[in-house]
């Protein structure tokens, strides 16, 4: 066997110099065997590193066929490096990149994007400077909670996972999330700690609404009187705004103190219960400024995967705008949303429609001056196929994934359209995910 360094123990401590950052946000180092990917490293680190075998044979990773390295040691500090945020970072999962400088992680953000169109052969499309959201701006949370006999020393474990493990990092802070959030880590341990089973575990869904912060705790069983009543009564001493329990699947208020409602170009939306919204207020507002400029002027619009209404209702205050959601809860949080809004907002209508199975055609499109449509991370395949296929002068694109985008833009591209402007916003600050605004125009 040749390449990686061997001895009868296994692979045998090596140099690495990093050269970028990959899509996942770990180092990527040049070797003649190939590119060795490496977990929070920065360019210009050179470390000493394990290369990790995958097969019997083969270091190369299944997925990517790339190699993939544990460091042992930094050997050289690149200048991009600052330093990490978070008592957590190199363990938890869910940051990749808070020991990047601003410049350098700013620029990761782009290189990102144009990576991604790159692959579909969209060279040079204008991508922009990167809107980033601050430190403890995340509005939203999915911890999860279990005993952890072995490696907590019975302690209730609450956080997220390891990187690429199933192993739960304990949370005492998250510089990323907002204070109201994190202020509940430790009341949370205390009350699950109290009536979650040693043999079960849970999640829960922290969201940051005006009125407080509401919860969703995913539930194993049936609860009984004793444990709805110790959850009002948590509820009422954390001043929640609201508490529900999902029990596979079945959703069962326990107590609602005020309505959750998240705020959005000042209309009032109600949130349901582990609803999606944007991450942050800071990048909402970033993105439906960016949505208001492009499609200013249009007075007929639509918005598809319209969610609870986060583009539907700002646009209704200049045009007449057409919602297509496929979840019905969303779909009437923004009716009531609307119904919320003020006297001078456009006709609002709505549409409950599942743009995977069925878009709408391009005929359908084609009594818009505009369309803008936020998938979720799968993109939107079909209904981009449909918008190829119309009239429609201009589109405007959101999403949360560059990959998924990169595809559709392809089609759009393909079918007449040009990329007038993309608009990076980073609303999951020192992670590999990456959102974006683009504008399309035939």
């Amino acid at each position: 066997m040749g390449g990686i360094p061997m001895d009868e123990g296994g692979p045998v401590p090596q140099y690495l110099t990093i050269a970028s950052i990959g899509a996942r946000g770990d180092g990527i180092a040049e070797t003649p065997e190939g590119l060795v990917y490496v977990p929070f490293s920065a360019p210009g680190d050179v470390v000493q590193a394990l290369v990790e075998r995958s097969g019997k044979d083969s270091f190369k990773d299944r997925n990517k066929g790339a190699l993939r390295a544990e460091v042992l040691e930094i050997i050289e500090l690149s200048p991009q490096r600052q330093q990490p945020a978070c008592v957590h970072f190199g363990k938890c999962g869910g940051c990749a990149l808070q020991h990047l400088a601003p410049a350098p992680y700013a620029d990761w953000i782009k290189a990102r994007i144009t990576m991604a169109l790159a692959h579909h052969g969209l060279e040079g499309a204008p991508v922009g400077e990167p809107f980033i959201t601050p430190p403890a701006s995340r509005r939203r949370m999915a911890l999860k909670a279990r005993w952890g006999q072995k490696t907590g020393g019975g302690r209730l474990l609450l956080g997220f996972n390891a990187r690429a493990s199933h192993t739960l990092i304990d949370l005492a802070e998250c510089p990323v999330s907002r204070p109201e959030l994190v202020a509940l880590f430790e009341p949370l341990r205390a009350l699950l700690g109290e009536i979650l089973p040693v043999e079960n575990q849970c999640s829960v869904h922290l969201t940051a609404t005006r009125p407080g912060v509401a919860m969703l705790l995913g539930w194993a069983e049936e609860p009984d009187l004793v444990l709805r009543e110790r959850l009002a009564v948590f509820a009422r001493e954390e001043k929640l705004a609201a508490l529900w329990l999902d029990i596979e699947g079945d959703l069962e208020p326990i107590v609602e103190m005020a309505k959750p409602v998240i705020e959005v170009s000042g209309v009032e939306i109600p949130l349901p219960p582990g609803a999606f919204a944007q991450a942050t207020a800071e990048g909402e507002a970033a993105l439906v400024t960016a949505a208001l400029e492009a499609m200013a002027g249009a007075e007929h619009v639509a918005d598809l995967f319209a969610g609870i209404g986060t583009f539907t209702l700002p646009l209704a205050g200049a045009a007449r705008v057409h919602a297509v959601e496929g979840e019905k809860r969303l779909l009437d949080a923004l009716v009531a949303g609307a119904n919320n809004a003020a006297p001078g907002v456009k006709t609002v209508t709505s549409e409950h429609r599942d743009l995977f199975r069925r878009p709408l055609t391009a005929e359908e499109l084609n009594r818009f001056a505009a369309v803008l449509f936020d998938p979720p991370r799968a993109g939107a395949k079909a209904q981009v196929a449909e918008l190829a296929n119309s009239g429609v002068p201009l589109v405007v694109a959101v999403s949360c994934n560059p990959n998924t985008f990169a595809r559709d833009a392809r089609t759009l591209v393909d079918g007449g359209y040009e990329i007038e402007s993309i608009l990076p916003v980073d609303q999951f600050l020192w992670s590999s995910h990456v959102e974006l605004l683009a504008v399309f125009r035939r």
